[in-house]
């Protein structure tokens, strides 16, 4: 690890877990868990502090529904343990892409390129 790698984890948190998060959780953490985008969870040996090292940017939205429960302590085990019943219709989580080029634009938005031709308006000009 590089010497600007270091220094950026010491002072910022959004490209990872700090030099701090990382001494914590180094100490006291317990590895509970891994969700499908590669976050790791954790906890500590009495279970009253959860917490994520998130793979790559700092996300919340990218923290699955069950794994989110269980950080809330909304669930007592992990889904690693006991996993949520889905059903059919639940569509995969996919996080916040507000802001980004991948968020949904809707017809006639100004951030698509050719506009949309539209038959149920007519434009007003005065005469």
């Amino acid at each position: 690890m590089g010497i600007l790698t270091t220094l950026l984890r010491t002072v910022t948190w959004w490209n990872g877990q700090t030099l701090n998060t990382q001494l914590y959780t180094w100490r006291k953490g317990v590895r509970v868990g891994e969700d499908a985008q590669g976050n790791i969870f954790y906890r500590t040996r009495d279970d009253k502090r959860r917490w994520v090292i998130f793979n790559g940017e700092s996300e919340a939205t990218r923290v699955d529904p069950d794994w989110h429960g269980w950080l809330h302590h909304t669930y007592k085990e992990p889904p690693t343990e006991k996993p949520l019943a889905h059903k059919a219709w639940e569509k995969p989580h996919e996080e916040n892409l507000t802001g980004t080029p991948l968020a949904y634009a809707p017809a006639g938005s100004i951030r698509h390129a050719a506009p949309v031709e539209r038959r149920d308006y007519e434009a007003w000009s005065p005469e």
